[in-house]
This record gives C-alpha cells, structure tokens and sequence, in this order.
C-alpha cells in the first residue's frame, strides 16, 4: 500500500514562498496521478494542483500563476511550489494519489500546515 508523507510546511509572511514536498513510499509515482489538496479550517478540502498520468497538470483558479506541481520520479517525490502567498491560502495541504484521476485521490497523507501571517 502506498504511503505518501507531506512536509516543507510552516509559517510564512504574506508575498513569501513555501515548497511542499510528499515523498511517497511502496508505489513509484511514476504511474501515478499526483494531487495536491488544501482544508481551510471550518471549510470542505479543496483542490489545488494535479499531475495526470499522462503527466497534464491542473491548477485550481486561486493556484494558477503562483504555485507550481512537479514531480521527480527518481526521488519518487512530488512538490508544491508555492509563491506570492496569501492569507487565504492558510491551511493544512495533503498530498495525495490515484492510479487513475488527480481530481478523487484514493491515498491521502496526513497532512502539513501552512500559515500566512505577518
């Protein structure tokens, strides 16, 4: 069973930048759609950035233009980049996969938490 684990997360000041990192274990990601979801607390999880098995990326409106998803398949790691943040991007991000869609994951991470503040 596949096993992803996000990391990278923290505190950051509005217009900063973060970079996300999900390393997963027990499947290679490189047959594998790679999401990214964020939960903004009292609020349902919402997407946020895909990879598709065919390697398309999906941006959510709210990420196009400042994050960006990568993956290595060497490192069997996925990456969010995220820059110009804002307050409304704080939130907890889940990493999370499926052999067939990065819009309904069926492994999810446990999560990291990423605050915007000043």
């Amino acid at each position: 069973q596949v096993q992803l684990e996000e990391s990278g997360g923290g505190l950051v000041q509005p217009g900063g930048s973060l970079r996300l990192s999900c390393a997963a274990s027990g499947r290679t990601l490189s047959n594998y759609a790679m999401s990214w979801f964020r939960r903004v607390p009292g609020k349902e999880r919402e997407f946020v950035a895909g990879i598709s098995l065919s390697g398309t990326i999906y941006y959510s409106p709210s990420a196009k233009g400042r994050f960006t998803i990568s993956k290595d398949n060497a490192k069997n790691t996925v990456y969010l980049q995220m820059n110009s943040l804002k307050p409304e991007d704080t939130a907890v991000y889940y990493c999370a996969g499926d052999s067939l869609t990065v819009f309904q994951p069926s492994d999810w991470g446990k999560g990291t938490r990423v605050t915007v503040s000043s």
